[in-house]
């Protein structure tokens, strides 16, 4: 049969696989972190955070088409989008690693064999379907993130060079090579992941055009290679808007021109040379500049998609990060300057100390009315003890603890090179990248976040005696590993299939090898260097380094060809052939599938959804909902933009409070909510103006009225400043302490406090500002809660921060996922322990009427961020039921626990906190009289607790890992049990308890003599 017809057929079906398994398993709507904010804006054409993926926005638009109109599905064909897009990516890998399987053992004008034929298939199917259902790219194949087209475009491009390298000496070959510029410049519309394989690139034109390769030409392509990389990273991506931006500055400000008008001579200047340049090159035959202005051309006509952020940001659409209507906001946005710079090759420890300011600091622009004017100067500090390579770096406490646990530093120690080394290779590659790869390749764990604890997010084989030997005892693995779902064997065995292949190609054929290493190389280890990642990460950042795994996945092919080789040589070429990739099947594809399904299954999780209607749901008609990370902001911009779920709300990120652009989108309408009582004025909080204001205790007398403050801290009058070190002036805050008088038939009338709660209600709000200094953010609040008169109602979402409450805590209620201010009298009780303040009512009809629960009972799969979801309603129920029992309504409290039992996942437990939750439910069930549920959630938390415990003794004794605070919390815990059980009647468990408990405390008594209730 003819070889491309085959390819073709065999590569097809590989998509179809993978693509019916990312559609099988992908999630029905939105999931967390990125992917609300990337679905609402890819529907509604709005800006992104910083960097921007306006291809990426633009593709996702074409999949909502699919949805035909039902708001509802919008996100599930989004997701569709990456399933494709994942599936195409596995296509071209299946073609890539046939290139070179056929390349290597069939030579020129040999015939095709049966056999050959085989084997090159079964390569290309044995590597592509590994990579299929590596646990990384599984995972990002079923969410609408960026990550599944950027490894589409990744694969594309090298699958390219190998077809121009198979064509190289065709005339017009070199289209080849065009094609792979004009997909990169497109895939910067995505992600930069596509920029990295440019070395390797580098290196397979250079062993085609060359006869002989030597060292020195191998060294001169190396650096050629990542030359080109800085050239599109550095000089295309940026220093082409930072010029355009720097004309523009110099027509506006010194020639009086309008704004944009430096751009366009810029961008005529530059069209006008590259037209020069091509010209040139045709008329005196220079066939390497031809070839580079052209690439060139098509990059920067690939990168010209990030015309739609610009275009969008002065549209002013609901989500308009960093506002980068101009050149100078759209430099800024294009550095992600807003998240500022790390050291990489020279710079301070976490110890260091600021010596002083650099001089010279790069001006900051912002557009002003007519011209650019200055917001400042970028702030860059000298620090002593510099060192190169600093890896350790961040001077935030818990990173600075950190540091000197991992390393065994103490406090005198100033790390020196060798130390930053040493965290290098041992966190930054063995941890955050040796692990993240053996996940793939060896098995997994717990999807259990790791923070290099050394019992949570590890990897595992399976193979016990290797595991307990890595990992310390073994052979009683906890429910917090066997239970997960996410606890995946491979036995080692893909990684033997890549090392094997790795090793026969290197045998083989040198050069492609190489090249694949470097693939391997500058999408992994290079990654690590350049990120130089803190520690205490957010959440797990495997997928930064798929394309890593991708190159891994070729070589994983090409064992196949090693096994038919070394194992199968004495059959006959076909037999060996198919055996060769049944066994590589067996040992990769099909162990990852089976192993990988249930982790990866989302198909009937809808948490982040629901999770954002409740948030939503929670608040009154026309609030104002203070939200702070990704996953109670995202999945909320989700719903609200795209299926129109409570449109009257407006939810403020008090991440993004601190800039002007975010305050400007503040006082605009938007969907159905009003704009928001702010009544600063633009320039009084322009980019430069009041950032941070120091707080200058004057010592006034009792509690300052908050409008008095807001008003002095948008004085323009130097009398109302204090001087500053640098010999500025600076507004400042004179006193923490705050107060808002409270007019109560004002409360009444706009239905915050009910009528007949008015006794309730005080007439002054008296709080104690919770900080050193008020930022512009903190400042937009006070004037919001100074101006707004009680006349829309103020939410915090639970899982704000509460030093972002800025000591407001007191008059802060719950009614569900969100705390509402109420000017209530505040509960004077002095107690460690008092429990959290609940608009009882509310919360009871939210509960019972309002919430959805994401199918958490029933889902085939729950994520660590969905399980979270679990402990965060599990606290809700027993809240409410807590209060209602207080309250003597006891046949409500019975509802609202068998509403619990009915919608949460009762039976399971995500980890220790689980059973902290579950315990003051059991103390209602008991109130309740129902002492059999409240006995079996004991009966299996004891059992839990038990089996963790003794776990984490037992890798004590033989590595010394600890766990502590899991065993601090269940020994404390268990205790509880045992008291509670008792006082309820229930001594034969309250009997098994104190056994348990004794077991425990006599095993963990040597590692930690000092723990456990007395």
């Amino acid at each position: 049969m003819n070889y491309s017809k085959v390819n073709n057929i065999v590569g097809w079906i590989c998509f179809l696989i993978a693509t019916l398994t990312y559609v099988l398993t992908l999630e029905p709507s939105a999931s967390f972190w990125d992917c609300g904010e990337f679905i609402a804006s890819a529907f509604r054409m709005q800006v992104v955070h910083q960097p921007g993926a306006p291809l990426f926005l633009m593709i996702q638009r074409f999949f909502s088409i699919f949805a035909g109109g039902d708001l509802t599905r919008i996100a599930y064909w989004m997701n569709v989008g990456s399933a494709v897009s994942s599936g195409a990516t596995i296509l071209f890998l299946f073609w890539t690693i046939t290139a070179l399987a056929k390349k290597t053992i069939v030579k020129a004008g040999e015939e095709l064999t049966t056999g050959k034929l085989i084997s090159i298939m079964g390569a290309g199917a044995v590597g592509a379907l590994a990579y299929t259902f590596s646990d990384s790219f599984w995972f990002s194949a079923v969410e609408s993130e960026v990550y599944a087209q950027s490894s589409l475009f990744t694969a594309i491009v090298f699958w390219a060079i190998l077809k121009w390298e198979a064509h190289a000496d065709e005339p017009r070959a070199d289209r080849w090579l065009l094609f792979i510029a004009y997909i990169m410049g497109l895939s910067i519309g995505i992600h930069l992941l596509n920029l990295l394989t440019i070395p390797a690139l580098a290196f397979v034109y250079y062993f085609r055009r060359t006869e002989k390769a030597t060292t020195g030409g191998i060294f001169k392509t190396l650096i050629v290679g990542i030359l080109i990389l800085a050239v599109i990273q550095y000089g295309i991506i940026q220093y082409l808007v930072s010029f355009g931006a720097y004309f523009d500055l110099f027509f506006v400000n010194t020639l009086g021109l309008g704004f944009g008008t430096g751009v366009l001579f810029f961008a005529i200047l530059l069209i006008g040379a590259l037209v020069w340049g091509i010209r040139y090159s045709i008329q005196h035959q220079k066939k390497l500049l031809n070839l580079g202005l052209l690439s060139a051309v098509l990059i920067i006509f690939g990168y010209a998609s990030f015309s739609m952020i610009i275009i969008r940001a002065k549209a002013d659409p609901n989500l308009n990060n960093s506002a980068p209507k101009d050149a100078f906001s759209f430099l800024s946005y294009l550095n992600r300057e807003q998240y500022g710079d790390r050291p990489l090759l020279y710079g301070p420890n976490y110890n260091s100390e600021r010596t002083g300011v650099a001089e010279g600091g790069k001006t900051i622009w912002r557009k002003g009315k007519d011209k650019y004017e200055v917001a400042g100067k970028k702030t860059d500090y000298e620090y002593n003890n510099n060192t190169l390579l600093p890896r350790m770096y961040s001077d935030d406490a818990r990173h600075a603890d950190f540091y000197k646990e991992w390393m065994h530093l103490d406090d005198s120690k100033n790390p020196n090179l060798v130390d930053n080394i040493g965290f290098l290779a041992s966190y930054q590659i063995g941890y955050m990248y040796m692990r993240y790869f053996f996940w793939n390749f060896v098995g997994r764990q717990n999807d259990e976040q790791g923070q290099g604890s050394g019992f949570e997010g590890e990897w595992i084989s399976g193979i016990k005696p290797i595991d307990s030997w890595l990992r310390g005892d073994q052979s009683h693995l906890p429910p917090s590993t066997v239970d997960n779902k996410a606890y995946n064997r491979f036995y080692f065995l893909p990684l033997i299939m890549g090392i094997i292949g790795a090793l026969w190609h290197f045998k083989r054929n040198q050069k492609d090898a190489g090249v694949v290493g470097l693939l391997f190389f500058f999408t992994g280890i290079a990654i690590v260097l350049y990120l130089n990642q803190k520690p205490l990460e957010p959440r797990e950042r495997d997928y930064a380094y798929v394309g890593s795994f991708y190159a891994f996945a070729i070589w994983i092919g090409l064992g196949t060809l090693a096994l038919k080789e070394w194992v199968f040589k004495k059959v006959s070429p076909t037999a060996g052939a198919i055996g060769a990739t049944v066994i590589g099947l067996l040992a990769a594809p099909v162990i990852m599938a089976e192993q990988g399904w249930d982790d990866h299954n989302r198909s009937t999780k809808l948490v982040p959804h629901d999770i954002a209607l409740d948030y939503l749901q929670s608040c009154a008609p026309n609030a104002i909902l203070f939200t702070y990370g990704d996953n109670d902001t995202y999945p909320l911009w989700y719903i609200q933009e795209v299926e129109n779920v409570r449109p009257d709300i407006r939810i403020v990120n008090l991440s993004l409070f601190d800039t002007d652009w975010y305050i400007n989108g503040l006082r605009q309408k938007q969907n159905e909510s009003a704009p928001l009582p702010i009544t600063m004025k633009p320039e009084q909080y322009v980019q430069g103006e009041r950032d941070v204001m120091p707080y200058d205790d004057y010592k006034l007398a009792g509690n300052i009225e908050l409008k008095n403050v807001v008003d002095l801290l948008l004085s323009n009058n130097d009398g109302d400043k204090v001087a500053m070190q640098d010999g500025s002036k600076s507004n400042f805050l004179p006193t923490k302490n705050l107060k808002i008088t409270v007019d109560p038939q004002q409360v009444i009338s706009t239905g915050t406090v009910p009528a007949a709660d008015a006794s309730k209600i005080t007439t002054e709000m008296a709080w104690k500002f919770n900080k050193g200094y008020v930022t512009k953010g903190t400042l937009a609040m006070f004037d919001i809660l100074a101006h707004n008169n009680w006349k829309r109602p103020i939410y915090f979402a639970s899982t704000v921060p509460s030093d972002q409450y800025n000591g407001l805590d007191k008059y802060l209620y719950s009614e569900g996922l969100a705390l509402r201010l109420l000017p209530l009298k505040a509960d004077t009780t002095a107690s460690d322990d008092k429990p959290e303040q609940l608009n009882t009512p509310v919360l009871y009809n939210n509960v019972m009427n309002k919430f959805k629960w994401g199918n958490m009972k029933t889902a085939k799969y729950l994520d660590p961020q969905s399980s979270d979801d679990t402990f965060i309603f599990t606290n809700i129920f027993s809240s409410l039921t807590s209060s209602l029992i207080k309250e003597g309504k006891i046949d409500e409290a019975k509802k609202v626990v068998d509403k619990y039992f009915a919608v949460m996942p009762t039976d399971k437990f995500f980890g220790i906190r689980t059973v902290v939750v579950k315990f003051y439910m059991a103390e209602n069930l008991y109130k309740l009289g129902e002492t059999a549920r409240a006995n079996d959630i004991f009966e299996k938390s004891g059992d839990y607790i038990s089996k963790e415990l003794n776990y984490l003794a037992d890798i004590s004794q033989s590595k010394g890992l600890t766990g502590s605070q899991n065993i601090q919390t269940g020994l404390y815990y268990l205790d509880r049990m045992i008291k509670t059980s008792k006082a309820a009647g229930q001594d034969k468990l309250s009997e098994k308890l104190q056994k348990t408990f004794n077991s425990l405390e006599g095993r963990l008594s040597i590692f930690f003599p000092q723990q456990g209730p007395q």
